[in-house]
């Protein structure tokens, strides 16, 4: 068991679900991603938005996995800060996610036909719970405004089409369903994965409420995230700021 679980429940089940390949039907799905609030993530998604320049998923996602704790998220604009989601160089990434972790199966979903390659057991999953924190991290947004009800919900669940399993919609709905705990929830976030569960937490939200940019907050300081790289990620992606 990874030294950052401490609720034996984060181990999904022995993996009875493949949360690599949920996280690419809410990341690969334009409307789903709309869906959930974000037309950020959306925008993204789609190859449009001004600072994120064309080429869709590949190009603006370019490396979620990458990259160190608490460095500028200015320097290297979104594929900088993403470091590795799709297998992509934008700086090293953690032991956790190098050679065959979630950049090499998750870059693998989303652009190779939806089959993740074979690797070895211990590196699926850690990035099978990697992937889970970022669902987490997308559904817990998404819940901060207190909005997404059943109707919501079955329409995200349907978009995600026929390839999802039993088991992966169970995990999505008991997402939804469960209480929003922020600090039980950065706990469960790895190191040097926190600025990559801000920028999909913001991006999965419209940010237009009080609640959404007090859920942000919160997350940033229990995550111990400096308020300037989080200003910075809000810059990315051309969301206001929220930090003083």
């Amino acid at each position: 068991m990874p030294l950052w679980v401490s609720d034996p429940s984060f181990m999904m089940k022995e993996y009875s679900m493949d949360a690599i390949k949920l996280l690419s039907g809410l990341l690969g799905n334009k409307s789903l991603s709309s869906g959930l609030g974000g037309k950020l993530l959306g925008g993204l998604l789609g190859g449009g938005g001004g600072s994120t320049g064309g080429g869709g998923l590949g190009s603006v996602l370019g490396s979620v996995l990458g990259g160190g704790q608490q460095r500028s998220a200015g320097g290297g604009g979104i594929s900088g800060l993403l470091g590795g989601l799709l297998g992509g160089g934008g700086g090293g990434a953690a032991t956790a996610q190098s050679g065959g972790g979630i950049s090499d199966l998750l870059g693998a979903v989303l652009g190779g036909g939806g089959k993740a390659p074979e690797v070895a057991q211990e590196q699926r999953s850690a990035a099978n719970d990697q992937a889970t924190v970022l669902i987490r991290a997308m559904v817990n947004a998404a819940k901060s405004d207190g909005r997404i009800d059943q109707t919501e919900q079955d329409n995200i669940v349907s978009k995600l089409g026929d390839e999802v399993s039993e088991a992966e919609v169970k995990f999505l709905r008991e997402e939804f369903a469960a209480p929003l705990d922020v600090a039980g929830f950065a706990r469960q976030v790895p190191n040097g994965l926190e600025q990559q569960v801000y920028f999909l937490s913001l991006t999965s939200i419209d940010l237009d409420t009080q609640k959404e940019a007090q859920y942000l907050g919160q997350l940033a300081q229990a995550m111990n995230l400096d308020p300037e790289v989080c200003n910075q990620i809000h810059d990315q992606v051309q969301a206001p700021r929220i930090f003083a």
